[in-house]
């Protein structure tokens, strides 16, 4: 499943604010984003219709299961790229920044390999303690 780099963006920013916050409207993630309103009601419509989301009568916004799946794969990617760029000595800022790109383009099979190097590397370090 091809999803534009952007759905993906809001996806995974409505997952971080969901545990954050546990309720999630579009004001949230405009301000999370520093996008304008209309801007992020046009996405969610876009994502409403894709059957990512659904958006309660309150304007609570809810991942479905398809929205979810993106959105924690995004964030797994993010996170370990932020984590094993700050640990070869990138600054917390830039590893954000670039993990941030990085996670939308890398391969699975690239994203697979370099798990599992982290999860090695990882390993060896606590054994060497």
């Amino acid at each position: 499943m091809k999803i534009q780099e952007s759905a993906e963006n809001y996806l995974e920013t409505i997952l971080v604010l969901h545990k954050r916050k546990g309720v999630v409207r579009s004001i949230d993630i405009a301000n999370e984003l520093n996008f304008s309103k209309p801007s992020v009601s046009v996405a969610m419509k876009n994502l409403r219709l894709n059957g990512c989301i659904q958006v309660g009568e309150d304007g609570s916004i809810e991942l479905l299961d398809k929205g979810r799946e993106i959105a924690e794969k995004i964030y797994e990617r993010h996170t370990l790229l932020s984590g094993w760029l700050t640990g070869m000595g990138v600054s917390p800022e830039v590893a954000a920044e670039d993990a941030c790109r990085i996670e939308h383009v890398i391969s699975n099979e690239t994203f697979d390999a370099l798990k599992r190097h982290v999860r090695v590397m990882s390993e060896a370090l606590k054994n060497a303690k």
